[in-house]
């Protein structure tokens, strides 16, 4: 190294919501420049690490989607599902309380809730049995009718997938029933991982889903050249009980009004009335926002 240079270490903090990342940087500084007054030596090198370290923490790098209400429009049919199991059993769900109480539950914490609301104490292996009867029920319908995809789902996740966003997808919905709507749309490929009901002990608002999607993030094969980080994933959800699991693990959100006004979707980091108006573009700036 030239004796008129010298190494100064600069070091870099940007918050973002509800983390701060530190970024250690070394830049250049000539000996040769005056040491009072005037600017500071390195002053534009800094400036341009800076800002370099800025678009760092706002690089979007990757997506996480809800399934029902976010891709797939097929919250009417699990209601009509769940009314019908129910009744086999005696107990009424009206949709008020599905929509208000249920909606971002999976099928077991649903079933339990509308049970104990009624006043009625599950008997070991009835919640099982009216899950696998529901399914049955549903699987039975999509063969008939095929999945509803909301316009412009399978075009965002063509996107990310061919701009190099690794996609994941946090769900209480089965596996089998979300493996089989990607496989309709011909996208299952795209997405590196699926956090179904059967992932997780607690669904939705419980951030267990969203946690555990972080570790498959950087754990799962094919492995990222360096960390995926919380500042650099963006959640796409369509429920207050969704928004809530997805700022319980640090993730930022774009909620969409396919199921929920957007004034009950203010807890979001931004909205948009339906998933074919979000781009990637849209998705960047709720990182930069």
């Amino acid at each position: 190294m030239p004796q008129d240079v010298r190494w100064r270490s600069y070091r870099a903090r940007h918050t973002h919501g509800r983390f701060s990342v530190l970024l250690p940087m070394h830049l250049p500084v000539s000996s040769s420049q005056p040491r009072g007054g005037g600017a500071e030596p390195g002053a534009p090198i800094a400036a341009r690490a800076m800002q370099r370290t800025d678009m760092i923490e706002h690089m979007l790098r990757a997506l996480l989607f809800d399934f029902n209400g976010v891709i797939v429009d097929d919250e009417p049919l699990h209601l009509a599902l769940f009314q019908q199991v129910l009744a086999d059993e005696g107990v009424s769900l009206s949709e008020d309380d599905y929509y208000t109480r249920y909606l971002a539950f999976d099928d077991r914490d649903c079933l339990t809730a509308a049970l104990e609301h009624a006043g009625r104490t599950p008997t070991p292996g009835l919640v099982p049995r009216l899950i696998a009867r529901k399914a049955a029920y549903y699987q039975t319908r999509i063969r008939q009718e095929g999945f509803p995809i909301f316009p412009g789902a399978a075009q965002l996740i063509a996107a990310a997938h061919d701009a190099g966003l690794t996609l994941g997808l946090v769900s209480g919905a089965l596996r089998d029933e979300v493996e089989g709507a990607l496989g309709q749309i011909g996208h299952r490929s795209a997405f590196k991982f699926l956090v179904a009901a059967e992932d997780v002990q607690k669904g939705k608002p419980d951030p267990e889903g969203y946690r555990k999607a972080l570790t498959l993030l950087n754990s799962q094969p094919p492995l990222p050249s360096r960390l995926i980080h919380p500042h650099e994933i963006v959640v796409i959800e369509d429920a207050p009980a969704g928004i809530e699991a997805a700022r319980g693990a640090g993730l930022a959100t774009l909620a969409v009004g396919h199921t929920y006004s957007l004034d009950k979707l203010n807890a979001a980091d931004a909205t948009a009335a339906t998933i074919a108006e979000v781009d990637l573009e849209r998705l960047r700036s709720v990182l930069a926002g």
